[in-house]
């Protein structure tokens, strides 16, 4: 475990070393009275494969919003106000919309209003159009829009729609928002002049389930694939980053209510990368249970077998084997992320190599060593690979899954969960097996390790999850605490770790300009009311996390586990009889998988991976007596 610190504060130095300044907008700096941003929306199924066709565009795929089904009217809404939230966190459903004579009828805008103030979450209809008219005398506008509703996105804060009077749709001073084919789409890309700004984007919602939006966008500066800093991942960009980028265009200031950042172009444009990213994306959630809960299901059967046949001593073999192959998992997923192989070679990939790599471990090391490198590994490939900016992470099965809009780089609710567990518990195997000098210095271990974790996956510039600035120091804590002999004082003082972790993340941050969620979400709120939203929208998903979850079989057998664990925990103890270390390291992931279920948004989530950690380390620590 100390070779993967080493090489994990290694690999950050580095990466820290050659971190690229964030690049401004591709348009530079413009001026409200020079600029003209035309918004229009393509037929739904225009492809990345049509728009590469045009000659002079940059092409990407758009997040339409948070979950599989947002409703069209949802996205237009969202893109006009630049934030959006799950759905289920409004008070009602959204209504059916429309526009007459210019304007969305009275009383559906004042449901749209008041539908927004439900949300724990600063949502402002309409805020495009109003900070655009307001500047100026500018105007959002709209031109011929067919049949829908493409045109709230030009909708002010009184469900206004400014018409496209007295100039051709593309030609309207300020923003326009229309509907074209893409035939027609050629042509105003060939008339751009000066600083005009095309934004083409294909009609929400998806044709299918997992799918993204195709958009491509015209203008000086944009000239290869998309990207902006929501995402990090080229080729992605979210529904909320039009309006900043818009703005950005039109040289007007985004208000502080915009979540979406500045779209740019980086690279060379690359249609058929982004339908394998789209398919890859798609993946994700539909894979995770063949490929993962299958593999240890067939696992844990096969040991179950084992046991029976030879007992104990076939269990000395079997609950080894079945624990590190489970500690290897993430690391295998991240390879399949790399190749992006079919699903039936993933379910090979990870059913037959990580049984083969647990084999080999447990072979080369005995004991604890075992348990300790799978996890080293494990961890350590994720350090690195979010320190270096890959895109592999989001695109792993256990990564955040950016196909629902809930996270696009770096570390996602599973693999804070998986990070959480296997840090402390990697570390208290390692030491179990080298047999520390002093109690100190094993206290020591588990808070350099935590440090070494939180720098890398906690701030924005890498892994940009503030869960792991949470979690990570609490874990330690509770395995400092339980190896140095207990005590109530000493607790109080251990638990003071978490304060100081949460201020260096918010210090790192700052330094290096990483926005992450902490930052945004805490520092830079508007006041107490913003951050009672932000722990109001948190409990409420976290809540339906588990309303969703509550007939999950994984749920329930987490539940058994969890049950069964606080039944024999005199038992339990027994087991790590000589190895303090390693009930140490499982306390304190323990400690931080309760923590990480009670403060994050995805609580039935964090629980089920984490306990599944937390039950083959026990598992191990049995057959290991």
């Amino acid at each position: 475990m100390p070779i993967a610190v080493v090489l994990a504060a290694a690999a950050l130095g580095a990466g820290v070393g050659t971190l690229p300044v964030t690049p401004a907008a591709a348009s530079g700096t413009r001026t409200a009275d020079a600029s003209r941003v035309t918004l229009a929306f393509l037929p739904a199924g225009t492809s990345p494969r049509r728009l590469a066709a045009i000659d002079g565009i940059s092409l990407g795929l758009l997040s339409a919003g948070l979950g599989s089904n947002v409703p069209a009217d949802q996205t237009y809404l969202d893109v006009g106000q630049g934030n959006r939230v799950w759905d289920s966190l409004y008070d009602e459903a959204l209504p059916r919309l429309f526009a007459i004579e210019g304007r969305v009828p009275p009383v559906l805008w004042r449901e749209v209003l008041e539908r927004a103030g439900s949300a724990p979450a600063d949502i402002e209809p309409g805020l495009l159009a109003t900070t655009i008219e307001r500047a100026r005398g500018r105007r959002a506008a709209r031109g011929a829009t067919e049949a829908g509703t493409p045109e709230l996105t030009a909708a002010d804060r009184r469900g206004r729609i400014r018409e496209a009077a007295g100039c051709r749709a593309a030609d309207c001073p300020g923003m326009t928002v229309t509907a074209v084919g893409v035939a027609r789409l050629s042509s105003l890309v060939r008339h751009l002049s000066g600083q005009d700004l095309l934004i083409a984007v294909e009609r929400p919602p998806p044709e299918q389930k997992g799918e993204q939006l195709s958009i491509g966008i015209a203008g000086a500066g944009f000239d290869g694939q998309l990207t902006s800093d929501s995402t990090r991942l080229e080729g992605l960009v979210l529904s909320t980053d039009l309006a900043p980028t818009i703005l950005e265009w039109l040289g007007l200031d985004v208000p502080d209510a915009m979540t979406g950042e500045v779209i740019r172009a980086e690279g060379e444009a690359d249609a058929v990368g982004l339908v394998s990213l789209e398919r890859r994306m798609a993946q994700i959630g539909p894979r995770r249970g063949p490929v993962i809960g299958a593999n240890l299901l067939i696992w844990a059967a096969l040991a179950a077998l084992v046991v029976a046949a030879f007992g104990f001593r076939g269990a000395r073999v079997a609950v080894p084997l079945l624990a590190v192959a489970g500690f290897y998992v993430p690391a295998v997923l991240l390879l399949g992320a790399a190749l992006e192989p079919s699903e039936t070679v993933e379910r090979l990939l990870v059913g037959v190599g990580c049984p083969i790599l647990a084999a080999v471990t447990l072979a080369a090391v005995p004991g604890f060593g075992a348990a300790a490198i799978a996890c080293g590994i494990t961890v350590l490939a994720y350090a690195v690979d979010v320190v270096l900016g890959s895109p592999l992470t989001v695109l792993s099965l256990i990564g955040p899954n950016p196909g629902l809009g809930v996270r696009f780089f770096g570390m996602g609710n599973e693999l804070e969960a998986t990070v959480a567990t296997l840090i402390p518990i990697g570390v208290g195997a390692w030491l179990a097996a080298r047999r520390p000098a002093t109690p100190r210095a094993a206290a020591t271990a588990f808070a350099v390790a935590a440090a070494v974790g939180i720098v890398v996956f906690a701030p924005g510039r890498f892994g940009a999850d503030v869960g792991a600035a949470i979690v990570l120091p609490i874990g330690a804590a509770v395995a400092a605490w339980v190896m140095l002999g207990g005590g109530r004082r000493r607790l109080v003082l251990l638990m003071a770790i978490p304060l100081l972790a949460l201020a260096a993340v918010v210090g790192i941050d700052l330094v290096l300009g990483g926005d992450a969620h902490l930052s945004r979400s805490v520092l830079e709120a508007g006041g107490l009311d913003d951050l009672a939203d932000v722990l109001e929208r948190r409990l409420r998903l976290s809540a339906e996390s588990f309303a969703s979850n509550v007939t999950s079989p994984s749920l329930l057998v987490s539940a058994a586990l969890i049950v069964a664990g606080l039944l024999w925990r005199g038992r339990i103890v027994t087991w790590f009889e000589g190895r303090r270390p390693a009930l140490a390291g499982l306390a304190g992931a323990i400690a931080a998988l309760l923590v990480g279920t009670l403060a994050n948004d995805s609580g039935a989530l964090l629980l089920m991976i984490g306990t599944g950690y937390a039950s083959l380390f026990v598992a191990y620590a049995w057959a290991m007596r």
